[in-house]
């Protein structure tokens, strides 16, 4: 019965955006069920409530003003041409088609969300996947696929979180979760590969979907040995961008290339100000020993409109701040009201009584195990929030069946976070980045979700494998 009553909220979420259920309305009949739930079933002191909002509210406002930030900047990029040149310059370099969208899916969209998170590597993969070619619909599923490589995302709290709570050394942890890694990276590049290739060039495009895949696992797991877990992500990615831009050089001599217009150096450098001012304070802030007040001056929300107000230099124009504020209209509520339900879940026990039911069921479980820390990335669209609601308790029934905790959590913190490109959030934030993309919204929804739940049922077989070795 508890069993049943906990997963009812997630549940009626995923039927009703099953059934075509615009975000924001399966968002605010979760939480309206979630609290049916918690008044019947799971009530907690205002106390704990009331240290639950206090804890919570700071990252909500975080993630709101990352959502407005990097809607800001995308539009000013847009509006000025500068995202088109940027796209041609690297189309000249890279080639069109399956080896430019590898770029960007294990490239460039890894490299900025490693740096900044909450869904920012979105809004500059997407723009670029603009002008590649395709059609809108494949521009921000593929866009989304971007996001394999969360559990780095904003220097890896997330996986931070899992390690602390299941007694584990982050570097270690960090290790392991790039080995199993190589699932979402494989399918992920196998799925984007498929959508660009032309005609008659499908086995290629798998084949250089699943190298590039390899690659930035063996990227990852590198520098994650040699510089620790936090830059992982960055840093690999980075190996992934400089691969593929040697690999796609197309013959002709770089004096008959056209240089970068001015429009897109200047996106260069709102880029560059983005991710250096992020490390930079970040480095700052523990160099200091500053508390955690001053965290906001590291953050990618404040960086994100620096960002866009050192392209424009001041000036935005007035329709792209119409076109952010009802963009960000769509997208913050959502946003928002999963994050909620995901506090409702956790602080309730609701989270922690479905993964104990779940538990129940003996050696199964471990096929079981990754898809409930999907379920919190999707619930959530947090690395963070997903370890938070069931680190400790998958780390528990991990020890209770006598699986290995290592490799047992390494699978969870990526299945953790790969359904964030699935979850509704991020969905949204992709669809409204795309004028056209806002129609493709079912047909995104549902075909992210596919590829992630087979990657997320492999990982089950891969636990399973190693428990029973």
């Amino acid at each position: 019965m508890y069993m049943f009553i906990s997963a009812l909220p997630v549940a009626t979420v995923i039927a009703v955006l099953l059934a075509g259920w615009r975000s924001l309305h399966a968002a605010a009949l979760g939480v309206a069920v979630a609290l049916l739930v918690i008044a019947l079933a799971f009530a907690q002191p205002a106390s704990t409530w009331l240290a639950a909002g206090m804890h919570w509210a700071p990252v909500l406002l975080e993630v709101l003003l990352i959502v407005a930030g990097g809607l800001l900047l995308s539009e000013v990029l847009r509006e000025s041409g500068a995202q088109k040149a940027l796209a041609d310059w690297l189309l000249a370099r890279a080639g069109s088609g399956t080896g430019a969208v590898l770029l960007v899916v294990h490239g460039i969209t890894p490299f900025a969300e490693s740096v900044t998170g909450f869904g920012v590597g979105v809004t500059i993969g997407i723009p670029l996947l603009a002008h590649f070619g395709l059609s809108p619909r494949k521009v921000v599923l593929i866009g989304l696929l971007g996001l394999c490589a969360v559990p780095w995302g904003s220097m890896g709290p997330g996986t931070l979180v899992a390690a602390t709570m299941a007694g584990l050394p982050f570097k270690e942890l960090g290790q392991a979760s790039a080995l199993v890694s190589v699932i979402p990276f494989v399918i992920t590049g196998m799925a984007a590969a498929a959508l660009a290739s032309a005609p008659g060039r499908r086995w290629p495009a798998l084949l250089q979907g699943l190298l590039s895949g390899l690659l930035l696992t063996a990227a990852v797991a590198l520098v994650n040995t040699l510089a620790g877990t936090a830059p992982a992500g960055a840093l690999g990615a980075l190996l992934v961008v400089g691969w593929h831009l040697l690999r796609l050089r197309v013959s002709r001599a770089d004096a008959d290339k056209p240089p970068l217009s001015a429009p897109g150096r200047r996106a260069l450098a709102a880029y560059a100000l983005l991710l250096g001012g992020v490390l930079a304070a970040a480095a700052l802030l523990r160099t200091l020993e500053l508390p955690a007040t001053w965290h906001g001056l590291a953050s990618p929300g404040l960086w994100l409109l620096v960002a866009a107000v050192f392209f424009t230099r001041g000036r935005p124009a007035r329709p792209s701040l119409a076109k952010v504020w009802r963009s960000w209209l769509q997208v913050a509520p959502v946003t928002a009201l999963f994050i909620v339900l995901g506090v409702l879940m956790a602080v309730s026990g609701m989270a922690a009584q479905l993964a104990q039911a779940l538990a129940r069921s003996g050696p199964l479980y471990l096929l079981a195990a990754p898809f409930v820390g999907a379920l919190g990335g999707f619930v959530t669209g947090s690395n963070t929030g997903a370890n938070a609601m069931f680190a400790a308790t998958q780390a528990e029934i991990a020890q209770a069946l006598g699986a290995p905790l290592l490799p047992f959590m390494a699978v969870h913190n990526v299945s953790a976070s790969l359904l964030l490109m699935a979850s509704p959030g991020k969905v949204e934030m992709a669809v409204q980045l795309l004028a056209q993309g806002a129609a493709q919204r079912r047909w995104v929804q549902q075909s992210v979700l596919m590829l992630d739940l087979a990657a997320v049922a492999l990982m089950g077989v891969l636990n399973w494998s190693w428990a029973r070795a």
